[in-house]
């Protein structure tokens, strides 16, 4: 009896060791990737909030707003709306994916993770590489909604290939913020407060109305707020305009959110794995 005791103890480790070490690491990631993207797209919820409600916001704006915006600022309305309903569509995934996090958590799916033999990072690096593909979808689906009602790439292939690289950094960045209060907020008040300011900011944003339209004390706010600088890069990249100053905004926006909050989404997701 001794003897086989002996024995499990010494083949546990060889079991469970191997498959934790970094070179399995990308393949877990892929599975786990696998996972969340056929979840995502299996969840009604999630499809909705990034891109049947942002579609149709698009369709509504474009319809019933449209000419007067173009008539203020100008040029033609969808330059402004269609960045800024992308960028809609981006946060509104994340927060149904913070969702969808807040319940796998809840339901203990987490831990059952935790305690498998799999690297501990590929858990959220795979969240981290599905919130990359949802984002580069969400804004193909999106821009193809807006070239159908009129919006072009006037600078050419290469600037429209770089437009598509500003939702992914700011969505990245807001992904990160989002999941490190996700895991770290026990309530689900937390994620609904931050959608609520999402919400606030696509009506204070270059993209809903030129600056000059709104009072005088709310163009501080819609100038410098981020998803106003990543409305105006994606502007300057289709149509024309400044692209260095309001690219560089977003950069430092989006870099900002990554540096402040990787760590306690790491932190918050290996607590909510060990519950």
């Amino acid at each position: 009896m001794g003897a086989r005791a002996a024995e499990v103890v010494v083949i546990a480790p060889r079991v469970v060791g191997p498959t934790e070490t970094w070179r399995h690491a990308t393949t877990q990631t892929a599975v786990q990737t696998r996972r969340l993207l056929v979840r995502w797209w299996r969840d009604p919820f999630t499809v909705v909030q990034s891109l049947l409600f942002p579609a149709l916001l698009l369709v509504v704006l474009n319809t019933v707003l449209g000419k007067q915006i173009s008539a203020a600022a100008g040029s033609n309305a969808l330059y402004g709306s269609v960045p800024m309903v992308v960028l809609v569509g981006v946060m509104s995934g994340s927060l149904a994916g913070a969702v969808t996090l807040g319940r796998e958590r809840d339901a203990g799916l987490l831990a059952r993770f935790w305690v498998l033999p799999v690297h501990r990072a590929s858990g959220l690096a795979a969240r981290v590489v599905a919130e990359g593909i949802r984002i580069l979808l969400c804004t193909t689906v999106l821009l193809g909604v807006g070239t159908v009602l009129g919006f072009r790439f006037e600078r050419g292939v290469s600037a429209a290939a770089a437009l598509w690289g500003v939702p992914l950094m700011y969505g990245l960045g807001f992904a990160t913020l989002v999941t490190a209060v996700a895991t770290l907020g026990a309530k689900a008040a937390l994620v609904e407060a931050i959608s609520l300011a999402s919400s606030l900011l696509m009506f204070f944003s270059t993209g809903f109305a030129p600056t000059h339209a709104y009072p005088g004390w709310a163009r501080p706010i819609v100038e410098h707020q981020p998803m106003s600088h990543a409305i105006d890069a994606m502007r300057g990249l289709a149509a024309g305009g400044p692209v260095r100053e309001p690219l560089g905004a977003t950069a430092i926006w989006s870099l900002g959110a990554l540096l402040v909050f990787a760590i306690p989404a790491a932190v918050g997701y290996r607590r909510a794995s060990r519950r």
